[in-house]
């Protein structure tokens, strides 16, 4: 390569698997920052922005979704074959997202239920995280993602960087925008103290609980914050039902389980 031929723009993926789209419309919704973005990268396959598709081999592969059926399971091994970095991107694809709900009931009955003909229906028990199938190189949680937050992990690949996501509880974030916890406060339940930081606190600034949207904080105790959950007025199954939201499959039962007297 000649100094005047131009340097080869690292090449973007996003792919998409089980999901609502929403983590990819918050790519498209960097509005100012996605057109300086465009011009570093090769964007070689997004579905959501672009009916023009490229084969790999990929630089940086953004996955949103679980792996809810045995095509999503092949798939996601051939996006890993063809990625040199693989992140994945929102609560479904880091934690199973809410249809992991399925993977405390009976699917066959699902399926029999909401369908006129199961029969054509393939799918799989569960609904996994793509770190259950695949290496995975980065998680970036959220339901939907942060877009400031996946624009540092973006621009981090890119400059070959490890990214820079704090890994702190929501409390820390309450803390820093001068909320008053609403728990000490006012008795109302909240996931902040177990949940993984992101969102700005958005919920507790507006005199609601925390619902867990971006997963378990790094040093999650469940054990030990469940008591408190039951203080507030909760019984098992309102601890049990307020876990299984967004991230199902990430707060695990045998927490609930082991908290018990």
């Amino acid at each position: 390569m000649t100094d005047e031929e131009p340097r080869p723009r690292p090449r973007l993926g996003v792919f998409k698997f089980a999901s609502c789209d929403g983590c990819q419309l918050t790519l498209l919704d960097c509005e100012d920052e996605l057109l300086p973005l465009a011009d570093e990268v090769e964007i070689s396959h997004f579905l959501e922005a672009s009916g023009a598709v490229a084969p790999g081999p990929y630089d940086l592969s953004l996955v949103e979704g679980s792996i809810t059926t045995p095509e999503d399971a092949r798939r996601i091994r051939q996006v890993r074959a063809d990625s040199r970095h693989l992140v994945t991107i929102g609560a479904c694809a880091t934690a199973g997202g809410v249809q992991a709900l399925r993977n405390f009931a009976d699917v066959e009955e699902f399926t029999r239920t909401v369908y006129a003909t199961p029969e054509y229906i393939s799918t799989l028990a569960t609904s996994t995280p793509v770190s259950a199938h695949v290496p995975v190189d980065f998680e970036l949680r959220g339901c939907p993602i942060d877009r400031g937050q996946l624009l540092e992990v973006v621009t981090a690949y890119l400059g070959g960087r490890r990214p820079d996501i704090p890994d702190h509880s929501v409390c820390f974030a309450c803390k820093r925008r001068g909320t008053v916890c609403v728990t000490v406060a006012h008795g109302t339940p909240c996931l902040g103290p177990v949940t993984h930081a992101g969102c700005g606190a958005i919920c507790p600034a507006f005199g609601r609980g925390c619902y867990g949207c971006f997963g378990p904080a790094r040093s999650t105790n469940l054990p030990a914050y469940i008591p408190v959950l039951r203080r507030d007025g909760m019984d098992d199954r309102d601890v049990t039902r307020f876990l299984r939201t967004y991230n199902a499959a990430a707060f695990e039962e045998p927490s609930v389980r082991e908290s018990r007297p």
